[in-house]
């Protein structure tokens, strides 16, 4: 399908469908999946401490494959990608559902993230029009939200009856999303590479991160998105902990309802900011990044459900309204200078070492001993004041770039 052909469909075409129905299975399984691995950890009576370094694993494949990922999205049809993505996640869960070492298991689910990443979000821009791209992308959160919150419902769900159970449901999800792969059209590459070598892909991986750094809008949507996946993994394991200690509620499915309520929220907020941001006014964005920084410092001091639902409620709908416009700046950037998958995978590495930093910083605070209600209240302060900085930098760029015009 040409880039002409994109611009002259509708957003909702046949490929588009199907890349939302695969990434909708997949990205419920990798929510399932983190459930019952949390409670396969809980039943092996880990300290729980070690729960997030499932996480680190995760991301370890991900910062260690980033100079692939993209390279591999590029150069093959981005459906093909997919489809090698989702059974290399489908081997992982296996392995766990299988009693293998869940830490080393989870990495190759993260193998086959880091691969699937910049081809479910590099199709896009190969889809559709860069005038449809903030209405794509919003889709895309869409499907994957609506399948965090039916993962996370059903991982805790399935869990506190079996494990095992919750395990072979997750398998069954990541063979249909390969399945459902078979019907994305073939697309021609995006970037053939001239040469596979390893040193060659460095080399191709190390000029993409310097071409990209020298755009600034690229620069600033980075730092963006990777304070939004660092905080949202982070705030992921500090609900499981949190949950207990402020509400008294000791199952595996509330923490698990919880993080599906800020599903909900990322859902309205990425509706929204479909309707009132563009990418040349991507700074409205940024409010609703202050504004969730605020209200995870209200959620550490809530000590009844009600308010709590309000409140994750309102995280998630600052987030979505944040991050939507953010992506789709750096899939519109990256696609002019070096190819949307090796722009999301420059993205990814950044992304994935915040969520290494942020989580480890949040592990090493629980493992000390610190209070879940003063670590939550320092994390949504440590956020609100990156996002306030990251707006400053962009308003200073911005009027540099206008006298810069005007003179």
């Amino acid at each position: 399908m040409s880039r002409g052909a994109a611009s002259a469909g509708p957003v909702l075409s046949r490929g588009m469908l199907a890349v939302l129905g695969a990434q909708f299975l997949s990205a419920l399984a990798d929510n399932a999946l983190l459930f019952g691995a949390l409670a396969l950890l809980r039943a092996e009576h880990l300290p729980e401490w070690t729960q997030p370094l499932l996480q680190e694993f995760f991301v370890g494949a991900y910062i260690l494959l980033a100079p692939f990922a993209g390279p591999f999205a590029d150069a093959l049809p981005k459906g093909q990608v997919m489809l090698v993505a989702n059974g290399m996640k489908l081997l992982g869960a296996l392995g766990i559902l299988a009693g293998a070492n869940p830490f080393a298991a989870y990495g190759i689910v993260g193998i086959g993230a880091a691969a699937y990443s910049p081809a479910k979000y590099g199709i896009l821009s190969e889809l559709t029009s860069p005038q449809q791209l903030v209405k794509a992308n919003s889709l895309m959160e869409g499907s994957t939200i609506a399948a965090i919150l039916a993962g996370g419902i059903i991982g805790g769900t399935l869990a506190d009856w079996s494990v095992r159970g919750a395990l072979a449901v997750v398998t069954a999800c990541y063979a249909a999303a390969a399945l459902v792969n078979l019907a994305i059209p073939p697309l021609p590459p995006a970037h053939r590479l001239e040469r596979y070598s390893v040193p060659a892909l460095l080399r191709d991986f190390w000029a993409a991160i310097r071409r990209l750094n020298t755009v600034p809008d690229v620069r600033f949507s980075v730092a963006g998105t990777s304070l939004f996946w660092g905080a949202g993994s982070t705030l992921r394991f500090l609900l499981i902990v949190w949950v207990p200690v402020a509400l008294g509620i000791t199952n595996n499915r509330t923490p698990a309802y919880l993080n599906a309520v800020v599903a909900v929220g990322i859902v309205i907020g990425a509706a929204l900011a479909a309707r009132a941001v563009t990418l040349e006014k991507v700074a409205r964005a940024m409010p609703a990044g202050l504004l969730l920084g605020l209200a995870v410092c209200v959620l550490s001091v809530t000590t009844n459900l009600p308010l709590a639902l309000s409140v994750l409620t309102a995280v998630g709908a600052c987030g979505g309204f944040f991050v939507v416009p953010l992506n789709a700046l750096l899939q519109a950037r990256g696609h002019e200078s070096v190819g949307a998958g090796h722009a999301i995978a420059v993205q990814n590495l950044f992304e994935n070492l915040t969520i290494l930093i942020m989580v480890g910083g949040y592990t090493l605070a629980m493992r000390s001993g610190a209070h879940v209600s003063a670590v939550a209240a320092a994390f949504g302060g440590f956020f609100a004041v990156s996002v306030a900085l990251l707006w400053t930098y962009r308003a200073r760029k911005v009027a540099g770039r206008l006298a810069r015009a005007a003179g």
